[in-house]
């Protein structure tokens, strides 16, 4: 079905006793909470739009699997969001052609405080480990997905200097 998820809450086979499968249902419940609301964020879209947003782009199972990694990876709290963003932005430029989670994922990295100057720097730095048509391919993305968000970029222009 298109759209649907399996209910966080849902109870699974387990224990019968010490009340086991109720607690474990509870942390996945407040785990797959944690991961509509990062995604929510990344979106800005209601947490509640978010397993249908999965399901039409990607695949409800996908989505799924998606909703849950997020939790985790997104509210631990040993690295800031804005540090968390930037590895983000630097690993989708390492990878490559992944344009629209580069897209998504600059917006997101300014909600979290990082500035269109230290994606510049971000890139520059990216070009000595990566290859420069990596490098200013991302930061040829990022720059227009900023001119985009009325945010311009604050970086030199070497070529004019």
């Amino acid at each position: 079905m298109r759209g649907a998820q399996p209910s966080p809450g849902t109870v699974r086979p387990g224990p019968a006793a010490g009340g086991q499968p109720a607690l474990q249902d509870q942390r996945d419940a407040a785990r797959y909470q944690r991961g509509l609301e990062a995604y929510a964020s990344q979106f800005h879209i209601p947490a509640g739009q978010v397993p249908a947003w999965f399901a039409d782009t990607v695949g409800g199972r996908f989505g799924e699997e998606a909703i849950q990694s997020a939790a985790n990876a997104w509210t631990d709290d040993e690295l800031s969001l804005r540090d968390r963003s930037l590895i983000v932005i630097a690993a989708l430029i390492a990878q490559g052609d992944l344009e629209a989670q580069l897209r998504m994922h600059t917006r997101w990295a300014l909600d979290h405080g990082a500035t269109p100057g230290e994606l510049d720097a971000l890139a520059t730095l990216l070009a000595i480990y990566t290859g420069f048509a990596r490098a200013s391919h991302g930061l040829m993305i990022m720059r227009d997905a900023l001119s985009k968000l009325d945010a311009p970029p604050k970086v030199r222009d070497p070529i004019s200097q």
